[in-house]
């Protein structure tokens, strides 16, 4: 998508400027329907080249360096900014994470379809596997197990950090946000159509859990639906006003 700014209208103009920085249409469906007039702009970061051991510690590198990124984009068109009133930055960033692995956006077909259904020990013994390979996978399967599950007939969490940045005075907000996603078993042939397409599984984690098919597999969610989509409302609307009212 363009750097460039592209307007969204909202129900109602705000005593204040918010631009998105996203280019995701949930989030932007969500924060227009929180009453927000915003003006949208990408951060065009290489988000795979920012790494993080723990999910938390992810999501808010790559808010904050989307915001880094949209602010000196900002700084440079700074003549077409006016300043006669605040202007909010919300930027966010979304992982899943199942049995402890982060999962982002998949890279192709086949890594969409492991994060769905798992990796299989045949799928990992491919060619000719010397017998102390397969001994100590026997050995150690439920560990091996556990480590290769995909989210049909488990859980997962959909980490969420959003990070809101007072332009107009340099404060900044930001927090977590984590629902957690039980499934139904989720069959095969269900998942080799998801793969094939590309507009389901092009999320963080490798599915678009919203999606009307994807809900009947969904067994329980635990948090709101808002935060799966990748901008949790009662935080983000918390962390506006904490902006504002910071002096």
């Amino acid at each position: 998508m363009s750097s460039a700014m592209a307007s969204s209208m909202a129900k109602n103009s705000s005593p204040f400027k918010v631009v998105l920085g996203s280019s995701s249409p949930a989030r932007r469906e969500i924060l227009a329907d929180m009453g927000y007039e915003f003006t949208v702009m990408c951060a065009d970061i290489d988000e795979r080249a920012i790494r993080r051991e723990k999910p938390e510690e992810l999501v808010k590198a790559l808010a904050e360096a989307k915001a880094e990124a949209i602010k000196l984009k900002l700084h440079g068109e700074d003549s077409a900014q006016e300043r006669d009133q605040p202007t909010i930055l919300i930027t966010s960033d979304q992982v899943m994470v199942s049995k402890g692995m982060i999962r982002e956006r998949p890279k192709g077909q086949e890594e969409a379809r492991e994060f769905i259904k798992g990796i299989s020990i045949s799928n990992l013994c491919l060619g000719i596997v010397p017998v102390n390979l397969l001994y100590l996978a026997k050995k150690f399967w439920l560990c091996v197990s556990l480590l290769l599950v995909g989210y049909s007939g488990d859980k997962a969490f959909a980490v969420n950090y959003v990070l809101v940045t007072n332009l107009s005075n340099g404060a900044s907000k930001g927090g977590w946000d984590i629902p957690e996603i039980y499934f139904h078993h989720i069959p095969e042939d269900f998942i080799k159509s998801v793969v094939k397409e590309g507009h389901m599984t092009c999320v963080a984690g490798g599915l678009k859990l919203t999606h009307p098919s994807v809900l009947p597999f969904i067994k329980q969610l635990i948090g709101t639906m808002d935060s799966v989509r990748g901008l949790p409302r009662e935080l983000t609307e918390r962390l506006i006003q904490e902006v504002l009212g910071a002096k």
